[in-house]
């Protein structure tokens, strides 16, 4: 295992009813897959065969993100114990908490895909002008592992559902997964979540089916109350309880082994540009022996998507 181990968090806020506050403030939100351009980059997320994305009714808020806060999110952003944890997590204090976003999901009964890592980040390649898909790729090659940025993640959880946990990979992907769940509301996990596999478990009833009908457009709007609704165009594809929306926040912050690494991310100094990721990627799959032509527009060809995913990409264990 190449990761340390999580650190939990018990009691988080001391108003969690605060994140309600926020999450009405700067509703709408939309689709997580709008991250997402092609049906490769969305075979390239999920480890999913199909060919065709399915936009499933799970919303994101982009809270905070590289100097950009909406208000409130502070409330996040600058928490102490977070910042602690993630100190701890790698041995450094030097912590620079860049990212807060809320995801909402409902009526999704079944487990998110097969575990996953999140989006890392390298000296000069980040997610600020590069596709996810890439960046993820690139983590899963360890190919770049002189120029990665390490990033601590914390995900808290605001929901009392009976469901809706967070499964985890804590001792690496060939081992059994831990599941967090049950009496999770205002707890958080702080993890190195760019190598620890991890997915959200399942979400309401199977007997309540799957809302259809939900394109990119999709958008989940707060009507007052507790009413929300999601809705498409015109369309109005459900009117959920808040009580049965999954509520989390993810924290992510950069973690600087000592000042002189801080530095030279600061300075730009010996960045990556996206010619260097490319050149690395042709010689290793040359090395591998795997045949390949080289695309003219690599970043929009699926056809050497997929073949990176295959190549590097990996699922962990599901018992």
């Amino acid at each position: 295992m190449d990761f340390a181990p999580p650190i939990a968090i018990d009691s988080l806020l001391e108003d969690p009813d605060a994140v309600r506050d926020l999450l009405e403030r700067h509703a709408p939100y939309a689709p997580v897959q709008r991250y997402l351009r092609s049906p490769a980059e969305f075979r390239n997320a999920s480890g999913s065969a199909a060919q065709h994305q399915v936009i499933a009714p799970n919303f994101r808020g982009d809270w905070a993100f590289e100097g950009r806060v909406a208000p409130g999110a502070e409330l996040f952003l600058e928490h102490g114990k977070l910042a602690d944890a993630a100190a701890r997590l790698f041995g450094s204090s030097l912590v620079r908490p860049f990212a807060v976003f809320s995801n909402i999901t409902w009526q999704l009964p079944f487990a998110q895909g097969g575990g996953h890592t999140d989006v890392p980040a390298f000296r000069g390649v980040d997610r600020r002008d590069h596709p996810t898909w890439l960046l993820t790729t690139m983590g899963h090659s360890r190919l770049f592992e002189e120029e990665r940025i390490r990033i601590a993640t914390a995900v808290a959880w605001f929901y009392e559902g009976p469901d809706g946990g967070f499964e985890y990979w804590a001792d690496g992907p060939d081992a059994p997964p831990t599941v967090h769940e049950g009496q999770i509301s205002n707890t958080a996990i702080v993890g190195d979540n760019d190598f620890m596999y991890h997915r959200v478990r399942p979400v309401g009833r199977l007997d309540d089916g799957f809302p259809s009908g939900l394109s990119l457009e999709s958008r989940l709007e707060h009507a007052g109350g507790d009413a929300w609704r999601i809705v498409d165009g015109d369309r109005t594809v459900a009117t959920p309880e808040f009580q049965s929306l999954r509520v989390s926040v993810s924290w992510k912050a950069y973690v600087f082994r000592d000042e002189e690494e801080r530095d030279r991310v600061d300075a730009g100094a010996d960045a990556l540009d996206v010619d260097d990721v490319w050149d690395r990627f042709y010689a290793d799959l040359e090395a591998r022996g795997i045949p390949f032509d080289r695309p003219p527009v690599p970043l929009d060809d699926e056809a050497f998507i997929d073949l990176l995913s295959r190549t590097y990409k990996r699922d962990p264990s599901v018992q």
